[in-house]
């Protein structure tokens, strides 16, 4: 399903060569710190109801149920469940500082933390938090330095076809290893023997996929570039009183103009980054509106409440205008993958599948916006597996405020004196005051009216 017309025809013109990317573009219209403790049992308790898991859409339960095998209680268990995870990780990662390893959950139903560690001394605050320790020889930190130093070298390869023959690299928590997929393994190895990294820390994988962008204001919808190639809507956002939404960065560059779904005029891409990143966003006239949801299954509305990050092993699902409704797991977090057009860091993979026409789509999990689709391989007939661009540093690069159903955009910092601000995007151990207190952020997300540090033990830890 590749827009082959178009995609050769600007193949041919060194100045189009985006089009000419590789994407599935869909043309054609119309068609350690110390901390102070904080109980953990409280922080589990109250996780899941400031990140709206109690209000799932019945059309995302409905997905989850299709794609995953589960009964919509259990889908409900498992999103309330991995809330919870986010918590208890967060802290943990906090309280073991440098010796921390890396969190997953399992599961069907995402009942079962593991949190990893370089030092058996943390097995019991581990395990006091109900999470099952694993002592691993390599710190989270020193796999993501590597992965740094690869991804150097792959920038600097001199032959392209190195790095395009082995194409994704991740850290995979759960192996304690940074993994290389590779469709010839020669070239994973001439990588890694030009970054100079320590082999012992490294798995060579071969696998045959070559993914590519997916190229093709409620997300999932769909949007026409140009007046031809078709990409979708990521999120709805605001930059002060402009409205917009955020997508990938493939399917458009800055002054690229764009029309919605019913091929009314909509606006233009403000910013866009690709290679390196995967981001953009595109400022709409005053006919179209900012609206919380994402398109779900049979068209119903997906409520958005805010974006916070999801772990490592947990369901997301994703909107996209070609196959509407899709859900998986998530695999790794910041990874790197090459196309053929250039190499993209810090997305996250994932067991979903996509089809051109569904880039810069909408991957949430429960009402948690997790990022917009950036490419992948295989389908949705077949299998695949799809990558998307983190939407909490999207937000950050842009100065832009996602729209959610919880309240406005930016507030004005918390009580005098303090440093936390709503519209904010927090990583986590970030530190900011409130009221008179220190907090230090426990997962990644953008800070919401009403999800102020006391208010969301799910969020932060005073210190």
């Amino acid at each position: 399903m590749l827009h082959r017309a178009t995609l050769h025809r600007r193949a041919a013109s060194a100045g189009a060569a985006l089009a000419a990317i590789g994407a599935l573009v869909l043309a054609g219209l119309p068609g350690t710190a110390s901390a102070r403790p904080t109980d953990p049992a409280a922080a589990s308790r109250t996780a899941a109801d400031p990140l709206g898991t109690a209000e799932t859409s019945p059309a995302l339960l409905t997905a989850m149920r299709r794609d995953l095998g589960l009964t919509q209680a259990q889908a409900r268990h498992r999103l309330a469940n991995e809330a919870r995870a986010g918590a208890t990780a967060g802290l943990l990662r906090l309280e073991l500082g440098r010796a921390y390893a890396g969190a997953w959950v399992r599961g069907a139903e995402s009942a079962r933390l593991t949190v990893a560690t370089t030092d058996a001394a943390d097995i019991p605050a581990i395990e006091a938090k109900g999470a099952t320790a694993t002592v691993v020889p390599h710190t989270l930190a020193a796999l993501e330095a590597a992965m740094t130093t690869l991804d150097r070298a792959a920038a600097r390869t001199a032959a392209r076809t190195t790095t395009v023959d082995a194409p994704v690299r991740y850290v995979d928590v759960r192996t304690n290893t940074l993994v290389v997929q590779a469709v010839r393994p020669a070239a994973a190895h001439a990588l890694l023997a030009a970054a100079g990294i320590d082999r012992d820390l490294v798995r060579v994988e071969t696998s045959a996929d070559r993914p590519r962008p997916l190229y093709d204001i409620r997300g999932g919808d769909a949007y026409y570039m140009n007046g031809s190639g078709r990409c979708s809507v990521g999120f709805a956002v605001t930059k002060g009183t402009q409205q917009g939404f955020a997508t990938a960065g493939h399917c458009g560059r800055p002054s690229t103009t764009t029309s919605g779904f019913n091929q009314v005029a909509q606006g233009s891409f403000q910013a866009s980054t690709f290679p390196g990143r995967d981001t953009a966003w595109v400022a709409t006239n005053s006919n179209w509106t900012a609206t919380p949801y994402v398109k779900g299954q049979g068209g119903a509305n997906v409520q958005v409440t805010g974006s916070t990050q999801a772990p490592v092993g947990a369901s997301v699902c994703r909107s996209g205008s070609t196959t509407g409704w899709h859900c998986g797991v998530i695999q790794q977090h910041n990874t790197s993958v090459t196309y053929p057009e250039g190499t993209i860091s810090g997305v996250t993979h994932t067991t979903v599948c996509a089809e051109p026409g569904d880039s810069g789509g909408s991957f949430i999990s429960g009402s948690q916006a997790q990022g917009v689709t950036s490419g992948g391989s295989g389908n949705c007939s077949s299998g695949g597996t799809t990558f998307y661009q983190p939407v909490n540093p999207l937000l950050q690069a842009y100065a832009l405020t996602l729209t959610t159903t919880t309240g406005p955009g930016p507030g004005e910092p918390g009580e005098p004196g303090g440093t936390w601000a709503a519209g904010t995007v927090y990583a986590a151990g970030a530190q900011v005051t409130y009221g008179g207190a220190t907090y230090r952020c426990l997962q990644a997300h953008q800070a919401q009216p009403g999800w102020e540090p006391p208010n969301v033990p799910a969020l932060w830890q005073r210190v």
